[in-house]
């Protein structure tokens, strides 16, 4: 919601400064989001009057002006707005004037013409962004006086991010009531006479649906001026709220609206086929409204219809066939009260969110229509001019929302905020909340006002009292429990993450026993001293493991041995070891894989289990890490020869190992199918390389590919390798996409293809230079790896 300062000061002027004024509301639950002036900085721009015009004798556009500004002497300005004419009183710069932008007010000649000023339009002084001819002031506006004060520009326009529950300040006079509560200010909400009816003429309403309507309020105005012309000053504060002018009638309630928080809509009489009636809609029933939107009612949506058909959705917005045009004269104006749970969700079900069902769905004041119908039917006279008719009133009191009162105890406010609030104190400021106080042992009971549906329960009033006696201002204590958060960096990565990832990748976690047999131990890592236990419980569990892979070959046995022919088993555990005469132990993470790599299912054929599902099982953990690794060619006694890979952290230490069982091994210890292995250590793994954030190019990228003929024993890795050798910041992105041997390729060779990803951070690369980035890569590849470009 924006509402004005200046308009806010008017009904409660606190001695604050607006950046308090702005923290007091927000500390309040009222928060703001932003303050914005209404006007732009400038100055020496006063009201002027259009004594006459003549025509430029050099040019067909402008007009040589007489303007009065207050001074002893008209001046002369050229002019070249459409608009300009005499009697027209307008905002004049004066020389020596300042509009935004810096923009400086000085004598001039146009076309040989003397111009002694300037004449401005709203863009010109920052009061729109756009505008056609000068800006019109009314005929009384004072000559001379300077524009920022007779249009009150010294204002700032604070915009307020309000909660659903606040309904009460999506007005004027909420805010105003917060902040004279605020500031220990009186407030009192401004009295609007009662408007004497002229004539008796009403038309007859009837509300079918007095439990979703239990207030309607009607009153019929003749009469009024087609040809009025709103206020400046209405103008003005509407503009200040968002609200962009549009003809009297339809301007008056929306300035009651945003006054009052009382939404209300006015019908061209003249369209009306008495009597009113407030309704549920028929299935099938169409209105067109307002935005030019038809729309098909269901049976549940509440309308206010004639005898003919519905006029308006009720509270959401009003119908395009009865509405208020530029030569109505005789308008019904109604006020109603529609219950929330009737309007929630009804705008948002035909895609409409207006200012009335805002206010609506979230609760008005049952209490206001009478007041909201006399101060618009006083606005509309004032502005004009018309008969009014005396008030329809239709109201269901039983269907109303009862107010039920709340019980404050005194011990709870000490209980829960920490401070002593007595009697006197209590009335002031929930009297001041427009709430009813009455003392009751140990406490009070508070009954809350029309206009505050969120009062309900005790913590409810505790809440409203920390608000208004100020969060800072609660005294503050320790717990009695003192204990210290544990350190969580964000380098380091939680070793439940890599295991939800391996479980996540059908993995199952295994714990085993840290004992294993000692032959079982010499199979897997031969040649590797282990430690003995001196006392064992069993033969079994004779030695302390060097590896897990132990215990997990038995797990897997174990379950094979029982008909599952896939098994993925994961464990996170302790290796012991002996350096430089000591034990050591070490964190691994081990991992064991056999059989398809899907389970059986109808979409997919059955494939068995390979090296390079299992390397990608292991890269799913570092992409969690960040952790960059190579996998290296390695031979180790318990794996297959050419299956097995060492992997190498960025800085080339050994962090792990992955490959096949040897099929010797294979056969010994009983399986019939191959079994892959894999092992890290978990504080290489857990090191995190935490993210860093890289400019983003804003040129185009560049993919070229190329096919090599390479040696059957170069690795992708020696290819990738020896293209970032050649130091090309261009390239971003190195991509192996196929590798083919077969006919066209001579025998102990393989053709490689990949794909590189060009870009530039100053500027698109030309085909020249990506030639010479080609070139300078395949001489690289030729030279290191003796490789060819496939033809």
């Amino acid at each position: 919601m924006q509402v004005s300062e200046a308009w806010l000061r008017e009904l409660v002027n606190p001695p604050v400064a607006t950046a308090e004024l702005v923290a007091q509301l927000t500390m309040a639950g009222l928060e703001v989001d932003a303050v914005t002036p209404v006007a732009a900085e400038f100055s020496g721009v006063v009201v002027g009057e259009v004594l006459s015009t003549i025509q430029h004798p050099n040019a067909d556009k402008l007009r040589v002006c007489q303007v009065n500004v207050g001074q002893a002497e008209p001046l002369q300005i050229v002019c070249g707005a459409s608009n300009v004419r005499p009697g027209l009183k307008i905002p004049a710069a004066l020389i020596g004037a300042i509009l935004p932008g810096d923009f400086k007010i000085k004598e001039s000649k146009l076309r040989g013409e003397l111009s002694f000023g300037m004449l401005c339009s709203e863009k010109e002084l920052g009061l729109a962004v756009s505008s056609e001819g000068l800006m019109e002031l009314p005929a009384d506006a004072p000559v001379g006086a300077d524009i920022r004060d007779y249009l009150a520009l010294n204002d700032n326009v604070i915009e307020l991010g309000l909660t659903p529950n606040r309904a009460d300040c999506l007005s004027v006079e909420g805010v105003a009531r917060e902040m004279a509560v605020l500031n220990n200010l009186p407030f009192q909400a401004t009295a609007f006479a009662t408007v004497e009816p002229q004539h008796t003429e009403t038309l007859e309403v009837k509300v079918e649906a007095a439990e979703a309507c239990p207030v309607y309020l009607g009153r019929l105005i003749k009469n009024i001026n087609p040809a009025a012309v709103t206020p400046l000053w209405m103008q003005e504060r509407l503009r200040r709220c968002g609200i962009r002018s549009l003809s009297p009638v339809v301007d008056v309630t929306n300035y009651v609206l945003i006054e009052l928080g009382q939404p209300l809509h006015a019908f061209d009489a003249d369209k009306l086929s008495a009597p009113i009636v407030v309704r549920r809609s028929r299935a099938g029933e169409s209105l067109a409204l307002l935005n030019d939107q038809t729309i098909e009612l269901d049976g549940d949506a509440l309308v206010i219809a004639d005898q003919k058909q519905a006029l308006a959705l009720a509270g959401v917005m009003g119908g395009k066939d009865s509405a208020v045009f530029g030569e109505t004269r005789d308008i019904f104006l109604e006020c109603a009260f529609f219950m929330p749970i009737d309007v929630a969700g009804k705008a948002r079900q035909f895609g409409l969110h207006t200012d009335s069902s805002h206010r609506f769905e979230r609760g008005v004041d049952f209490n206001l229509q009478r007041r909201a119908i006399e101060r618009a039917t006083q606005l509309i006279l004032q502005i004009a001019g018309g008969s009014p008719g005396p008030v329809q009133e239709v109201i269901s009191t039983a269907e109303l929302p009862a107010r039920m009162p709340v019980k404050l105890r005194s011990q709870r406010i000490t209980k829960v905020l920490g401070i002593q609030f007595g009697d006197d104190e209590v009335h002031a400021l929930f009297e001041g909340l427009g709430m009813q106080v009455q003392v009751v042992e140990n406490g009070w009971e508070i009954t809350p006002p029309g206009f505050r549906f969120d009062i309900a329960i005790e913590e409810d009033l505790l809440e409203e009292i920390g608000r208004i006696y100020g969060y800072n201002n609660l005294p503050s204590s320790s717990l009695l429990m003192r204990s210290e958060l544990g350190k969580a960096p964000e380098a380091q990565l939680p070793l439940a993450r890599l295991q939800d990832c391996l479980v996540d990748r059908g993995y199952q976690e295994a714990i085993t026993y840290s004992f294993v047999d000692e032959a079982m131990q010499n199979a897997v890592a031969p040649g590797e001293e282990f430690i003995r236990i001196q006392n064992p419980i069993s033969s079994e569990l004779a030695v302390m493991r060097t590896t897990l892979w132990c215990g997990l070959l038995n797990a897997a046995l174990y379950n094979i041995n029982r008909q599952q022919s896939r098994v993925r088993l994961f464990e996170a555990g302790l290796r012991f070891f002996y350096q430089d005469g000591q034990i050591q132990q070490r964190k691994m993470l081990s991992g064991l894989a056999l059989g398809t790599v899907n389970p059986e299912q109808w979409g997919e054929k059955a494939r068995k289990l390979d090296f390079f599902d299992v390397k990608a099982d292991i890269e799913a953990l570092f992409d969690l890490a960040g952790v960059c690794a190579d996998f290296v060619a390695y031979q180790h006694p318990a794996l297959h020869p050419g299956q097995t890979a060492q992997i190498k952290n960025q800085r080339g230490e050994v962090i792990g190992l992955l490959g096949m069982l040897h099929p010797t091994l294979e056969k010994q210890l009983g399986f019939d199918s191959p079994v892959f292995l894999f092992e890290l250590e978990q504080d290489a793994v857990l090191e995190r390389n935490v993210p860093k954030f890289s400019t983003l190019s804003k040129y185009p990228s560049v993919r070229r590919d190329l096919a090599l003929l390479v040696d059957e024993a170069v690795s992708a890795a020696a290819i990738t390798s020896v293209i970032e050798e050649c130091m090309e910041t261009a390239i971003r992105e190195i991509s192996i996409f196929d590798v083919y041997r077969g006919p066209g390729v001579a025998e102990g060779y393989k053709s490689v293809a990949l794909a590189l990803l060009l870009q530039d951070f100053t500027q698109t690369l030309t085909d020249t230079e990506i030639d010479a980035i080609f070139r300078k890569v395949l001489d690289t590849l030729a030279a290191k790896l003796n490789a060819k470009l496939r033809e």
